[in-house]
């Protein structure tokens, strides 16, 4: 029996689904992320109020800081998960870059924008 070189269409549409699914998640939580940044959900009296103003100013600055950081990643993650799609389009998804293997689906339910396997990633890391 020979080994199989890439996933089905059926199988394909499946992953694209769990990925749809997380990219629709993952621009909510960016969105979410880059209104925190930007105070735009700000209904509150902390930018007005000056005695309060000086103590919350430096948690605010640290507050905003991780979550453009975070927001950072998020764009990332969606990145990433947008190459996914165009590789399954491209009916390459699921192939490890590296031996050119299909990575296990249940790796790919976990992390699906993954383009290694883990015997490759474990590889890379030493």
């Amino acid at each position: 029996m020979t080994e199989k070189t890439r996933y089905s269409d059926a199988e394909l549409e499946e992953f694209k689904v769990i990925i749809t699914t997380k990219l629709d998640k993952a621009y909510k939580d960016y969105e979410l992320l880059k209104a925190t940044v930007m105070n735009t959900d700000g209904n509150d009296i902390s930018d007005t109020a000056p005695t309060f103003k000086v103590l919350e100013e430096g948690a605010t600055t640290l507050t905003k800081e991780e979550a453009g950081q975070l927001a950072q990643r998020q764009m990332k993650f969606i990145q990433h998960l947008r190459a996914a799609l165009v590789r399954i389009e491209n009916k390459t998804y699921g192939v490890c870059r590296e031996t050119g293997k299909l990575i296990p689906k249940e790796r790919l339910k976990a992390v699906p924008h993954a383009t290694l396997c883990i015997d490759a990633k474990q590889q890379g890391r030493k």
